[in-house]
């Protein structure tokens, strides 16, 4: 292999690996099930071509210099020691009993700890509970962490964290003002958008965080995040901007969705909506003796 072409090779296995991609598949079907006995048995001799032959496995003896990703024992192994996640209805419905079953901000961050119905708990680094003020008046509520906040353990800390930070400071908050928190609590490999089956599964946690904080404005960043907590179908363009109704549990408060701050980084043009929508939620904040 030429040089180009093995540096080629590499960056693709790395950003296979970046994007959650686990295992290589050859052209010849595997049978994972089978017993052990078939790796091991004997290769055909060249008078014996005509017979049949074993299923071909992933090699364990990778070229010299190139690490595999997960090889063909790793996978066995891993389905030997622990049990298949649950079914994404039962996953479901556990997670709606833990949630209810926190009676604090603290009870849920132990009970999310302890849950293992979210096949993203088992890729990502840590938990991303939350940051800011859980007494805050004002909750945003994003998509999913990211690698910045994989590794820190908060959410929104890269650079639509910052950016986010800055859109804070202009209407006269900061981090210690507002609660921050994502719709999914795990960062997806590869920075990917949750399933509709890992949003679903964490549902019951984010809401019950909502109803814990008890926020008098909930601010939904992003498309996501507005259609999973205000059952919305409208891409963002059109949701943005506007006040719906959303019921934390206890009582009614007013929700807005506004640009996710990842994609104001992406189409900056659009950061004078968001402003207009900033606005508007600083001006429901303050009290109508001061308006």
């Amino acid at each position: 292999m030429t040089p180009d072409r093995e540096k080629a090779a590499r960056e693709l296995l790395a950003f296979y690996q970046e994007a959650g991609v686990d295992a290589g598949l050859g052209e010849t079907p595997v049978d994972r099930f089978a017993d052990d006995t078939m790796a091991t048995a004997p290769a055909p001799t060249a008078s014996d071509d005509t017979g049949p032959r074993a299923p071909a496995r992933p090699t364990d003896n990778p070229p010299p210099g190139v690490r595999p990703l997960v090889t063909a024992r790793d996978l066995d192994a891993r389905a030997r020691a622990g049990a298949s996640p649950p079914p994404p209805d039962t996953a479901v419905m556990a997670a709606r009993e833990a949630a209810r079953s926190a009676a604090s901000l603290e009870d849920l961050r132990a009970i999310l700890d302890r849950f293992d119905g979210c096949a993203l708990k088992a890729t990502a680094k840590q938990l991303v509970f939350a940051d800011g003020n859980p007494k805050s008046r004002l909750m945003f509520v994003g998509e999913a962490p990211g690698s910045d906040e994989d590794i820190k353990g908060l959410p929104f800390v890269g650079l639509s964290g910052k950016l986010l930070d800055r859109m804070i400071a202009a209407i006269g908050l900061d981090r210690g003002s507002v609660y921050i928190a994502n719709i999914v609590p795990w960062r997806p490999p590869g920075n990917r958008t949750p399933t509709p089956q890992e949003s679903a599964i964490c549902l019951p946690f984010i809401l019950r965080q909502i109803e814990l904080v008890d926020p008098d404005i909930l601010v939904c960043l992003g498309n996501p995040s507005t259609q999973t907590l205000l059952s919305l179908k409208d891409g963002i363009t059109r949701t943005r901007g506007r006040w719906f109704k959303f019921h934390t549990g206890k009582r009614e408060i007013r929700a807005m969705p506004t640009f996710h701050p990842a994609y104001l980084l992406r189409s900056p043009l659009s950061k004078r909506l968001a402003w207009r929508d900033f606005l508007a939620i600083k001006k429901s904040l303050t009290p109508a003796s001061q308006t």
